[in-house]
């Protein structure tokens, strides 16, 4: 991920410059080292329509349109809009919504913590109402991650299966899992691709640091999850691996119902390396972490995305991301910091 940068009107005349020689957007954005999201968002901006001496007309790019219209419209939207006179400020907020794909929340919260410095500040509030408004150049409510269902869960009813799982049941997990205290215990899940598609995510979340883990596997099948798992075994190292994978909770798909081969260890023959929990059917809630990291996911690729040509670096970009947002929940720090603690501490006992 790019680090985020204020277009200069230099940088705006060689957009000028490269579009007259038809270079690509791609190669504008790497020579001034910015998300091509940025260029196509500044040559919307500047755009107007020139007419040919033959009375043909065409769209083109203008920097002097550019810098006039982003200044014009902010101030038109009122005297005492705030944001109106730091347009470095509003820049660095429409970037991170646009291309960086974060909650204005986070974005305000990861200001504070890092202690940026603007020429001024808004509320959580007022940035939504800014979108809304359309204060912001390229900015609406599409934009912004799926709006949370405030409505109440009824849990009150516990659905129950009709069989019982070939594994434990959730009922049977420690309290203290659900208390979040301990390290070391995740809920796993899959993220499907478009439908009539194989290649499908996997997804793994420590409940304790949220913490990410993502693989692509090549279908959603047990053997295909216990392979995954291998990996991960074989990455960690059997020891570490059962210090950190102490339990895995899952839901009653088929794609895992071999619970031995998912307990027991690839590397040391008849040892365990986890141990696995099935929630009720029906029952998501119980495993909340891994299905509000499914939607930080579904930013990225959305319902119906086609993972057939999906790389592991693609993949490995997302899982970074994911762990490197900055969450209220832990005062605006991110998973990976927690996680690296955690990590830390276990490899120093």
């Amino acid at each position: 991920m790019r680090h985020y940068k204020t277009l200069t009107w230099n940088d705006r005349l060689k957009i000028e410059a490269w579009l007259r020689v038809k270079t690509p957007k791609k190669v504008m954005a790497e020579a001034l080292g910015v998300h091509i999201s940025t260029i196509y968002r500044e040559i919307k901006r500047g755009q107007y329509e020139h007419r040919n001496t033959d009375w043909t007309t065409e769209l083109r790019y203008s920097p002097e349109i550019s810098e006039q219209k982003k200044q014009e419209f902010l101030r038109a939207k009122g005297g005492d809009l705030k944001i109106g006179n730091d347009i470095e400020y509003a820049d660095y907020l429409e970037y991170k919504v646009a291309v960086d794909k974060y909650a204005p929340g986070a974005i305000l919260g990861e200001i504070k913590r890092k202690g940026l410095k603007f020429n001024t500040s808004i509320s959580k509030t007022t940035f939504y109402r800014y979108i809304e408004n359309g204060v912001f150049l390229t900015l609406t409510n599409k934009s912004l991650p799926v709006k949370r269902n405030k409505a109440e869960h009824k849990y009150d009813k516990v659905q129950r299966a009709k069989r019982p799982p070939k594994g434990d049941s959730i009922e049977k997990r420690p309290e203290e899992i659900a208390e979040r205290v301990s390290f070391g215990h995740w809920e796993m899940d899959c993220v499907e691709g478009k439908k009539g598609t194989k290649k499908t995510l996997l997804v793994l979340t420590e409940r304790k640091t949220r913490n990410e883990i993502i693989r692509i596997m090549q279908d959603k099948t047990a053997a295909s999850v216990v392979k995954a798992l291998n990996a991960l075994e074989r990455e960690h190292g059997p020891e570490l691996f059962a210090q950190v994978f102490r339990t895995i909770t899952v839901d009653n798909g088929s794609e895992f119902s071999n619970y031995e081969g998912i307990e027991q260890s690839c590397i040391l023959s008849g040892c365990s390396r986890t141990k696995l929990y099935f929630c009720h059917p029906y029952s998501s809630y119980e495993r909340g972490s891994n299905e509000n990291q499914n939607k930080m996911v579904r930013r990225h690729y959305p319902k119906g995305y086609d993972f057939t040509h999906t790389t592991p670096a693609e993949i490995r970009k997302l899982e970074k991301w994911i762990n490197n947002y900055p969450r209220k929940i832990f005062d605006y720090y991110t998973s990976a910091d927690l996680y690296e603690a955690c990590l830390n501490s276990l490899m120093s006992a």
